[in-house]
């Protein structure tokens, strides 16, 4: 116990680490100045309340299971992201490391949590998932660019050019001749812009 009491006494006045504590009956015994500043406008006084008040419903949950591991494994910390309500219809997304207390009898005397605001980089995270979403669609997109110029297009451009190279051997008139090479060229110029789009476009 005096481990944490120490650590209570070190992070009381911190201005990113949320510090709490609560009893065997599932109630705040503890907050440190952050967790009150925090919350405290939206509850009033914390300590002596039930430790649920503050978090979504369903993350309750969460914190049963993760102090009956404390429970379990005394000798380690156990993670556990909880949903806080942030007063306004919203909630702040808290990281934290769960431990188990014990008393000078070595009884089971609460749970010691050790937790931070991650508000921010989750929704960081999720801009950067949907950032990654539009670009494996657009790559795909491209992708299918790519083999419909590579099978689709060239396939009856490569017949255009076939049959000018069959037309240039024919007999015709001059002026014809010129249209057919025009023609020819053209159709090579194009093969060349579709196989460069195709490599670019390649993955």
């Amino acid at each position: 116990m005096n481990t944490f009491e120490e650590t209570k006494k070190l992070f009381e006045n911190s201005h990113f680490y949320y510090i709490i504590t609560t009893n065997m009956d599932s109630r705040y015994s503890y907050v440190n100045n952050h967790y009150k500043e925090t919350f405290g406008h939206i509850y009033g006084p914390i300590v002596g309340e039930r430790y649920e008040m503050t978090m979504h419903p369903d993350d309750t949950k969460v914190c049963e299971q993760v102090a009956a591991q404390c429970f379990a494994q005394p000798d380690r910390t156990f993670p556990a992201t909880i949903r806080k309500h942030d007063g306004h219809g919203g909630y702040i997304i808290t990281q934290w490391e769960y431990k188990a207390l014990w008393d000078d009898d070595q009884q089971p005397a609460g749970i010691f949590c050790m937790g931070y605001d991650i508000t921010s980089y989750i929704s960081q995270y999720e801009q950067l998932r949907d950032a990654q979403s539009q670009v494996s669609q657009k790559e795909g997109i491209l992708k299918e660019i790519a083999w419909n110029q590579s099978h689709l297009v060239r396939g009856p451009l490569s017949s255009i050019l076939g049959l000018c190279m069959v037309l240039e051997k024919m007999d015709m008139d001059q002026n014809l001749r010129n249209i057919i090479q025009m023609l020819l060229e053209s159709s090579q110029q194009l093969d060349e812009v579709i196989k460069s789009n195709v490599v670019k476009t390649s993955f």
